[in-house]
């Protein structure tokens, strides 16, 4: 079976979207709460939930959305975090990590 230009090209196409899909589709996965690197973190979504005996730095009005290591807009629902590299985490989290923003 012989390929032609043609359908080399329309294949390479077809592959460079698929890539460039499957890149933003993991870009924009969520850290879970039980992934070993949160957990060890004391990662919660939703900064509320902290455990304040095991974790005495956390302080109300502290969450993700004010860290330095965020990397998504004050006030978004979810941006990136340099400590969890293509996984993002939510505006509303609290990771022991935590860096008030200067």
């Amino acid at each position: 079976m012989k390929n032609s230009r043609r359908q080399f090209m329309i294949l390479s196409a077809a592959g460079a979207c698929t890539l460039a899909l499957n890149g933003k589709v993991q870009a924009q996965a969520m850290v879970a709460e039980t992934d070993p690197q949160a957990a060890a973190l004391g990662y919660k979504a939703d900064a509320s939930k902290v455990d304040k005996a095991k974790y005495p730095k956390y302080a109300a009005g502290q969450k993700c959305d004010s860290c330095a290591l965020y990397q998504g807009k004050p006030g978004s629902a979810a941006g990136g975090c340099s400590l969890f590299g293509a996984k993002q985490v939510a505006g509303a989290g609290w990771c022991s990590a935590y860096a008030k923003k200067a």
